[in-house]
């Protein structure tokens, strides 16, 4: 049965940690992003501020139990997805599928023109995953402002330059 996806609301906050750690436990079968696995969440103080941008998806499960998340912000004319979450044992179901079209018919419903994100050139469920859902790589001399500075920023917290990317969505 698949995931209902709902917009987050505060309650929710504090589940989305969870999710978000068990998520990334998959990183530790890559020897050189093993780290992720140990990294700290999202503080459910900047999930609560998104949930309350209603820029926050969830899935939930059969038994409306919180299995995944996509949290997003508003930049311009632009929807930023920050973090896609998907619990460790929901993965491969399609669940984050689900949660990036919730984010595509808001930025549709909004009449934005991109969905942007930032996310790793060779990991198999990052950058071919959101190529397969439409979203093309854009070349680093291409990036706005804020794009450049969200990738400088990740490049200072240990993430190496030449494994990641900066990827968007046309809207229209």
């Amino acid at each position: 049965m698949p995931a209902t996806i709902r917009l987050a609301v505060s309650g929710d906050a504090q589940l989305l940690p969870a999710i978000e750690t068990s998520a990334a436990q998959v990183f530790r079968m890559i020897d050189e992003l093993s780290w992720l696995a140990e990294s700290p969440p999202i503080s459910i103080e900047r999930h609560n501020h998104l949930i309350a941008l209603s820029t926050c998806w969830i899935a939930l499960d059969t038994e409306h139990r919180p299995q995944g998340f996509l949290s997003a912000e508003r930049h311009g004319s632009d929807l930023h997805i920050y973090e896609l979450s998907v619990m460790q044992s929901m993965q491969g179901q399609g669940t984050g599928r689900r949660l990036i079209e919730a984010a595509k018919d808001y930025a549709r419903s909004s009449r934005l023109s991109f969905v942007t994100l930032t996310t790793f050139t060779n990991v198999p469920w990052n950058a071919p995953f959101y190529s397969r859902m439409g979203f093309q790589a854009k070349a680093i001399t291409d990036l706005d402002q804020r794009l450049a500075a969200i990738l400088s920023e990740e490049y200072k917290h240990g993430f190496a330059p030449e494994c990641r990317c900066v990827m968007a969505w046309p809207v229209a």
